[in-house]
């Protein structure tokens, strides 16, 4: 209970009462992180693949119309004389095309699903990196908030060794070198705390950079929390799942099945092409000369048919073009083979994260408890004499050294086990919550 008491005292010394918590500031990151934001513009333009494959399949329907006016000059060799003659012709047409088979046409359209597959994919990815971002960001200013209070409370404790020492030697129960060894701990501690305050200010900025504006106060672990081991606690499963639902795995298996598919789009220059068509038209003409009646006439056209185009030869483009798209296939197929072994590696390491975090906490832990009885015993004997200053200041250290380094594995331990689930390409808002509830002051 005692020692709870001193690490809340030390994280109350740079936490206002209010402070944000590690959701609010995700929703914050969600709503101003450009990162996000371009992606989900990207993907909103990955989507529109989809209607344009179909777009390819349906008819195409256009209109034109025209008028002008014709003037003729008839020059007769003879006789009789010149003449000219006026009129306007004005006329309309509607045409249509619908295609029948058009391969490449069709394979443009099944490769429009993968594309949109594959731009959700990578939302996806960056949706998840943005938890583990904001996660990353957020915990990291919380261990320098703790690194700079433990700083504080280390170099009050050697303020307070410091005067003990040159009250000790004024008395005549101390030497001089106590208090230059307290003096030199004082001092460092001193420059200690500049760069920590200072590093303090470094990551607020990294975390300003994804919300968007400057972290006020933010929720701190509570010093109860009890870490709890992934589930399922085998590294095997991770990996699997890795292996198939990686977001970046899921990219290169869009962007292979695309690969495929242009193989067969690159063989259709190979295929006859076949369309409908159909088309109505309407055309008026007048003309007239001086002193003669007008005269007109008014024609209406439809016509229904067929379009057959079948290619013979191009030059071996076509051959050039599918060894092409064999050669791309095969790199996409590389691709995905390093997706997944890349995958695989980061799950095992997340997952070798928490693991040996967790025993880690477990052992800094019980160091804690060793430290502040070993710092307890030295200011004891101190008092009586059978212990000098410097053993105190050293005990003092280690204590603050302990604090410091139990809090970090703590931070570090959550972290990975939020890249475990995104490695694996499970991790959603849900698991943020499921830390969230882990940060308070109780």
């Amino acid at each position: 209970m005692k020692r709870n008491a001193i690490f809340l005292a030390l994280l109350a010394i740079s936490q206002p009462l209010l402070a944000a918590d590690l959701l609010q500031t995700y929703r914050e990151a969600r709503t101003n992180d450009p990162v996000y934001a371009s992606a989900r513009a990207t993907r909103d333009a990955g989507r529109e693949a989809m209607p344009q494959g179909l777009a390819l399949l349906l008819p195409t329907i256009s209109a034109s119309g025209f008028t002008q006016m014709n003037t003729i000059d008839i020059d007769f060799r003879g006789a009789v004389p010149p003449s000219k003659r006026e009129g306007n012709t004005n006329g309309y047409s509607v045409s249509l095309t619908q295609p029948l088979f058009n391969w490449q046409s069709i394979t443009l359209y099944k490769e429009a699903g993968f594309k949109v597959a594959q731009a959700e994919a990578v939302f996806g990815q960056v949706a998840q990196d943005l938890i583990v971002r904001v996660a990353q960001a957020y915990f990291d200013v919380l261990a320098s908030q703790d690194n700079l209070a433990f700083i504080q409370a280390q170099k009050t404790a050697i303020s307070e060794q410091l005067a003990q020492a040159k009250r000790n030697f004024e008395v005549g129960t101390a030497t001089i070198t106590d208090t230059h060894e307290a003096q030199s701990r004082f001092d460092l501690s001193a420059s200690q705390e500049i760069a920590a305050q200072s590093d303090l200010d470094i990551r607020k900025s990294a975390l300003l950079q994804i919300i968007g504006k400057a972290p006020e106060g933010l929720a701190p672990l509570k010093p109860s929390t009890e870490l709890s081991p992934p589930k399922p606690s085998a590294m095997e499963p991770w990996i699997a799942s890795a292996e198939e639902q990686n977001f970046t795995v899921r990219i290169q298996q869009a962007a292979l099945e695309i690969a495929t598919r242009e193989i067969e789009r690159s063989r259709s220059g190979h295929y006859p092409t076949l369309n409908m068509v159909g088309s109505y038209g309407s055309n008026s003409a007048s003309i007239s000369s001086v002193g003669t009646v007008s005269l007109g006439t008014d024609s209406t056209s439809r016509s229904v048919g067929f379009q057959l185009a079948i290619p013979l030869y191009s030059g071996g483009g076509v051959n050039s073009l599918v060894r092409q798209a064999i050669a791309n296939q095969e790199k996409a197929r590389q691709d995905l083979e390093v997706a997944r072994r890349g995958a695989a590696q980061a799950a095992r390491q997340a997952y070798l994260g928490v693991t040996n975090g967790m025993a880690q906490v477990g052992a800094l832990e019980q160091a804690l408890i060793s430290s502040q009885s070993a710092l307890d015993s030295n200011k004891l004997g101190y008092e009586v004499g059978v212990r000098i200053n410097i053993d105190v200041l050293n005990a003092q250290q280690q204590l603050f050294s302990t604090k410091r380094d139990l809090a970090k594995a703590r931070y570090d331990t959550l972290l990975n086990g939020l890249k475990l689930k995104a490695a694996s390409g499970t991790l959603t808002e849900e698991d943020l919550e499921t830390v969230n509830r882990l940060l308070g002051t109780s």
